[in-house]
């Protein structure tokens, strides 16, 4: 037991990187066995922003809307993402998690996987979540909307990452244009 949960599920991940812990020996003793990586929670000034390697693929002219976050403080609503899609002027694939309720969204477990098929797309739109940081470590251009967390702590770095705060629904239309626009130079 690690503060209160169960980790044998963990022994089956090749690698684990967390936030958690960097300061919490405690919690560090506990999953010394353990694959894990850790990094400080607030970010280091460094001259790049992290990056996964994926395979590369053919960009395709669609985006990727992720409307879910860790918390439903964090989320934009999905009134809002819907509205955004009908005006942005390019086919919108919705993606969500196994308990996320999105009818038709793709559901990729996997988050490699799910992070090689973001890189397909044309722009990434999420709220503050990490999927919207693995699309950003992906390098897909990503438009990412902050309504409760402070974006200078916890935004995803890059130089094709456009940071919102509870932007209108026009704002990320125009954010999201400009974001695929840049891309495709």
């Amino acid at each position: 037991m690690i503060d209160g949960a169960r980790v044998p599920a963990l022994e089956q991940f090749d690698s684990i990187y967390s936030w958690y812990g960097t300061k919490n020996e405690n919690f560090r003793e506990a999953v010394r066995h353990l694959p894990f990586t850790f990094f400080p929670a607030f970010p280091v000034q460094t001259h790049s922003a992290p990056r996964i390697a994926v395979p590369s693929a053919k960009v395709e002219n669609f985006a990727v809307f992720h409307p879910f976050s860790g918390s439903p403080r964090k989320n934009w609503p999905l009134e809002n993402f819907r509205e955004l899609a009908a005006a942005i002027g390019m086919p919108v694939k919705w993606c969500a998690g196994p308990e996320d309720v999105l009818d038709g969204a793709v559901r990729i477990e996997n988050l490699y996987e799910l992070g090689c098929w973001i890189a397909s797309a044309r722009v990434y739109v999420g709220n503050d979540s990490g999927i919207t940081h693995l699309a950003a470590a992906v390098g897909c251009p990503v438009v990412a909307i902050f309504l409760s967390t402070d974006p200078k702590i916890w935004s995803p770095r890059g130089e094709r990452v456009a940071v919102l705060e509870n932007p209108s629904v026009a704002r990320a239309a125009q954010a999201v244009r400009g974001t695929a626009r840049e891309a495709d130079q």
